[in-house]
């Protein structure tokens, strides 16, 4: 019943047939890397939630190659979809977060519990702009981290490195990763109302 459950919430959250009829309409690549990502997601169905996350995480990570979005899309800002990043093969730290994101909601975790995060990163010694995801069991949970530059999922207090400056997620909008509620993510993120569009449009 447990897993009878699980699947209705899968699909619920992801029409895997209109992903992979948009996916072949884009190209081999596209196809490739839809097909791949639903076989992921049967698998990583029965697993508990950290379990998912690790699978999320790690398929992302080994699939997706970092590069600038200059590099990727011409652009200095580009917030790519999850089947845009998938037929790309490569992304940069925030098309690895939205397709996380993306991913974790179709393996039925609630957007309250998830969160993408903007922090500060040090890296080789400097502070840098970069995003991560972020889970919660529960609202007041310390949070779990998935992140590209590791490989695996860490709670937020072993990540020393990060400075957390503001957070969203489908549903709002918030200042660091515990604030109070900052407004309306679609109003204030215009690239994040893009996305959402987009990967509505690919079955998300």
């Amino acid at each position: 019943m447990a897993l009878l459950t699980g699947l209705c919430l899968w699909s619920q959250a992801l029409d895997s047939g209109r992903l992979l009829e948009v996916a072949a309409g884009r190209s081999a690549k596209a196809l490739a890397g839809a097909r791949a990502l639903t076989q992921m997601l049967e698998k990583a169905q029965g697993l508990d939630e950290e379990g998912r996350l690790a699978a999320v995480n790690d398929f992302y990570n080994r699939r997706i190659q970092f590069r600038d979005d200059q590099e990727v899309w011409g652009v200095v800002d580009y917030w790519a979809s999850p089947l845009e990043t998938l037929e790309k093969g490569r992304g940069d730290c925030e098309d690895y977060a939205i397709a996380k994101y993306f991913s974790l909601l179709a393996l039925g975790l609630e957007p309250a519990q998830l969160r993408l995060v903007y922090v500060r990163a040090m890296l080789d010694g400097r502070p840098q702009a970069h995003m991560v995801l972020a889970y919660y069991a529960q609202p007041q949970s310390e949070p779990l981290i998935l992140d590209n530059l590791q490989t695996q999922v860490r709670p937020a207090s072993a990540r020393t490195d990060l400075s957390p400056v503001f957070s969203f997620n489908s549903e709002g909008l918030w200042s660091g990763v515990a604030g109070a509620p900052a407004g309306n993510p679609t109003a204030r993120l215009s690239q994040w109302r893009d996305a959402l569009g987009k990967a509505r449009a690919e079955g998300f």
